[in-house]
């Protein structure tokens, strides 16, 4: 692909590419979306941004690691965008407590609100934070309800390695926790 295409080429290569990788990057995002428009509209965004990148002369050297890697950002945003409905999720498999309930009451007043704000502000930073894989692996077991299983049998990656990757998320996750628990209290 180094030389320049026509439109033509172009719109050919991408018309092969995209039915050639649709099956298994549905599949793909299947596994980790489970609201079938949802998926549907992610695939979508993937081509999408697939034939713009195309049309600006920015031909990618591995199309299908490259559509994988935008369809996993796509998903990784769309939970970003859940995370209120995911404050209802425990906060660690041996608790019931879940995030809601450690952060402040939305109706306890303009403080209060402003404290939820701070806090959850903090816990995304936190979660951005984590190397890729550890953010992975912690958002698809705690946000989106996968098994390990699930998330080996959609990664490849095993699960002695997911567990080990989903402790140190949980390790850095509870220090920076504890620092906005100093922060808080000190004030």
């Amino acid at each position: 692909m180094t030389h320049e295409m026509s439109l033509d080429e172009q719109d050919r290569f991408l018309t092969e590419t995209m039915e050639r990788d649709k099956p298994r990057l549905r599949s793909f995002i299947r596994r980790r979306v489970k609201d079938a428009d949802q998926a549907e509209d992610i695939l979508q965004e993937v081509f999408y941004e697939l034939v713009e990148t195309y049309r600006m002369m920015k031909p990618v050297e591995t199309v299908t690691g490259w559509m994988f890697t935008v369809a996993r950002n796509r998903i990784t945003d769309m939970f970003r965008k859940k995370t209120p409905e995911s404050l209802q999720q425990p906060v660690m498999d041996d608790s019931s407590l879940t995030l809601e309930d450690l952060l402040p009451s939305r109706d306890a007043g303009p403080e209060a609100a402003y404290a939820r704000e701070v806090l959850m502000d903090l816990i995304e930073e936190a979660l951005d934070e984590l190397p890729q894989a550890q953010r992975e692996v912690f958002i698809a077991h705690e946000i989106d309800g996968l098994s390990f299983k699930e998330i080996s049998a959609a990664t490849g990656v095993g699960v002695s390695t997911l567990l080990s990757r989903k402790r140190y998320a949980v390790l850095h996750l509870r220090e920076r926790l504890e620092e906005m628990k100093d922060v808080f209290e000190s004030r």
